[in-house]
Formats: C-alpha cells, structure tokens, sequence
C-alpha cells in the first residue's frame, strides 16, 4: 500500500477582511439611504403621499398646497370636492330708496369789492357832487379840485375867504364854504384843513408868524364846517405857513394864489393821503415851482381841530 506524503495545509492570516468588506459594504449602504432620506424633495414627496392617500382613501376634501416650480400628481379623479354653495337666508329685502332729489344750485356770490375800490368809488362821488356844486368858482378859477387815488383835495383861494392879514372868514365866502360842509356832512371820509400864505413876513400881537395865520384860518374853516354839521370827529387841521407854496412868491399873482385854504378828503381813516404819487402838498399838474432864495421848508406843524376859535381868531 503505497504512503501519501501528508501537506500541512497554510494558515491564511487574512480571513479577517472578508467580514470588514461586508462591513464596509454595509455601511456606505446605510448612509447612502441615510442621505438620500434627507434630501427628499418636499414636493414630489407630498405628491407621492397625496397620490398614495389617493389610491387608499379616495379624494382629499381640501386642495394640498403644491411647491412652486412642480407638477402635482396625475389623478383620473379630480382631487377638489366642490363645496356645497351656502344657504340663503331669508332676509327682507328692503324696497331701493329713491335717489335724491338734486340740490337747489345757487348762483355764485359775487367777488367783494376790494376796500380801496370802494374809497375810490366813493371819492369819486364826492368829486362828483363837489364839481357840480362849485361850478361857478371853478369856472373863475378861485376854485380847484384835484382828484388823486386815495383822496380827494378842494383848493379855494384865501382872496375870497379872508381878508389881507385876518382869520376870519369874510361875508361872501359863508355860502359857498356851507353848501361845501353840506355835501361833506353826507359822507364819513376824514377831513383834513391846511391853512397857506405868502412867504410875506406877518408879525402882530394876534399872528406872530405865518404860522400862527395858517392855522388860524384853517380853524376858522373846521368851525364853519362843525356848525354846519360835520362831525368834528373827522376833521383836523394843519397849518403851512408859507412853506408849502404853489407857485414862486416873486409875483404877486403868484404870492396870491399861494394864499389859500385846501380841504383834503381822505379815502379812509387809516389812510393818510400820503401813499405813492399821491403827496399831500403836491399835484402831477401843478408842481410848486419856489424861487433860489425861499428858506428850506422847517417840519409842518399840524393840529387836531378843538377849538378853532382859540386858535388865533383875533
């Protein structure tokens, strides 16, 4: 019988990496599905699960809210119920109101009057009246009137108001100056008297100066007016002396016609007469035209009219 020779089978020392392979394999399986478990597509998961609720439970009763930019599940079956339409109730039904009847259209009220139109208007008439009035003295030039935009001035020549040197008004200047406070006694405008001479130098114990003459004859003018009528509330006079003049002194035409007594209606009581272009002591058609050798005019002297006849009536 013959012998085998017996082999001693090899040890394999790297059985061991056959289990950990398995290991491994297990593994990366594992966290490939872990993985792909967590980043599911929320949309097409919804829409899987609502296909699959679908298929199990019938049609969903409210609309599953898709992801933008997917498209939902095909279903044969629409996957909305339309909702019942709610129950009317029985309310009364009110008959419709009848419609308004339109408002009355009233006109529209006219623009106001501005206030400086209305003094205008108003001086105007009193120009008016003025003019009409006084005709005959207007006519011989002993009579001047001057319309300016915020007032109204009536020149009268002192020739046939007083004589040479005295304040009191003379017989024949009573009528014309009372129908003149007559027609001024109609209206409200403020009055302003100015008294002015000649640049002839006056020195008496009763007028030491042209001043004291100016005024006086002004005064004596407010007090025909108040007895006439006119409220003295709204007058006031100014004396000028001789430094107002209307023309030059050096004749004696000239210094005669810068005797004078001016009346001075004014539009209104906040109005002074002395806006633009409207100077109380000038006129656009006759400037005063002094000659090289009249003193410079010193500050007026004016006075509220109290007592004209204690101020300088003789």
């Amino acid at each position: 019988m013959s012998r085998h020779a017996f082999h001693e089978e090899h040890i394999n020392h790297e059985a061991w990496a056959i289990p950990y392979g398995d290991l491994i394999t297990l593994l990366l399986a594992f966290f490939v599905v872990m993985y792909s478990i967590s980043s599911v597509n929320e949309g097409k998961y919804r829409a899987v699960a609502s296909s699959i609720s679908n298929a199990f439970n019938g049609a969903p009763k409210v609309i599953t809210p898709i992801q933008p930019g997917h498209e939902p599940a095909s279903s044969e079956s629409p996957s909305v119920i339309a909702a019942p339409p709610p129950k009317a109730t029985s309310q009364p039904i009110e008959p419709p109101k009848p419609a308004p009847a339109p408002a009355a259209q009233t006109p529209p009220a006219p623009d106001p009057v501005p206030p400086h139109a209305e003094a205008e208007d108003r001086l105007a008439g009193i120009a008016d009246q003025v003019e009409q009035a006084m005709a005959p003295l207007i006519d011989r030039q002993l009579m001047v009137v001057r319309r300016h935009r915020a007032r109204l001035e009536v020149e009268i020549r002192a020739d046939i108001l007083f004589p040479s040197g005295i304040a009191n008004l003379a017989p024949q200047a009573l009528p014309p100056l009372k129908e003149l406070a007559g027609i001024m006694s109609g209206f409200a405008n403020p009055l302003r008297v100015e008294g002015h001479t000649d640049n002839v130098p006056i020195a008496t114990t009763t007028f030491p100066s042209n001043w004291e003459l100016s005024a006086a004859r002004a005064a004596s003018v407010a007090r025909l007016f108040i007895d006439t009528g006119v409220d003295p509330h709204r007058l006031a006079i100014t004396g000028m002396g001789e430094y107002q003049p209307e023309v030059s002194n050096a004749t004696e035409e000239g210094r005669n016609k810068n005797r004078r007594v001016k009346l001075i209606v004014l539009g209104s009581a906040d109005d002074d007469g002395d806006g633009p272009g409207d100077s109380p002591h000038t006129d656009p058609a006759a400037v005063a035209k002094t000659s090289p050798t009249d003193p410079a005019p010193p500050p007026l002297v004016s006075a509220v009219i109290g007592s004209p006849h204690a101020i300088g009536a003789p």
